[in-house]
């Protein structure tokens, strides 16, 4: 029988060769989700990858589901943040329902980049899916209030968190990815529907975790 690993390395090698598959841990198989979270299979150790990788230009591919917007930006270049690309990055990741925008943590910016350049070396090119990045004081509380998950003293209300997701990828391959590059927080957010769930990252202190 495949190891989990052996499993979560298939989801993402078909994934990336445009088969149809069938979602890894579906619906049906509620157990593998309590289990305890184990570290990223060996194909998602970033630790381990070259310096080209890190110096290399960065585009990030982006959609908001929540207000329509597509974006594919150069914001990264020769060593140097590109200034214009960065607030508009910063726009993107915007509190989309309160309306404001704050300053992105660079960092952040990094982790979200390096997931998706990462999984492109296996030919899955999909948009990055944001689903929340900056959020205001009212905006966090009012997500408590509704009963979705936010905590009280958010990292998303500093810039330093953004919810993610990639299309077809499953939360627990794309969760052991963002964790391996031990930038911070990584929290698995499993929801059977049709979009799946979703993964927080910030760049708190390194801490995992399941909502």
């Amino acid at each position: 029988m495949p190891t989990r690993r052996q499993l979560l390395k298939q989801s993402l090698i078909l994934t990336a060769a445009g088969l149809t598959v069938n979602r890894v841990f579906a619906a049906d198989q509620p157990a593998e989700k309590n289990t305890a979270l184990e570290p990223p299979p060996d194909l998602f150790d970033a630790q381990t990858l070259d310096l080209d990788f890190w110096v290399k230009p960065r585009t990030i591919d982006f959609i908001r589901p929540a207000s329509g917007e597509r974006s594919r930006l150069l914001y990264w270049k020769d060593g140097e943040m590109l200034g214009s690309a960065y607030q508009e990055l910063c726009h993107i990741l915007r509190d989309v329902h309160g309306k404001k925008t704050a300053p992105i943590d660079p960092k952040l910016l990094e982790t979200l980049w390096a997931t998706q350049a990462y999984v492109a070396r296996f030919g899955l090119t999909r948009p990055l899916e944001i689903l929340s990045g900056y959020r205001t004081p009212e905006s966090n509380k009012h997500l408590i209030e509704q009963g979705i998950p936010a905590a009280r003293k958010s990292l998303h209300m500093d810039g330093k968190a953004a919810d993610i997701r990639i299309g077809n990828l499953h939360e627990e391959v794309l969760g052991g990815l963002v964790k391996s590059f031990r930038q911070g927080g990584v929290g698995f957010y499993y929801r059977a529907s049709a979009n799946g769930g979703w993964i927080h990252a910030d760049t708190g202190l390194q801490r995992t975790w399941k909502g």
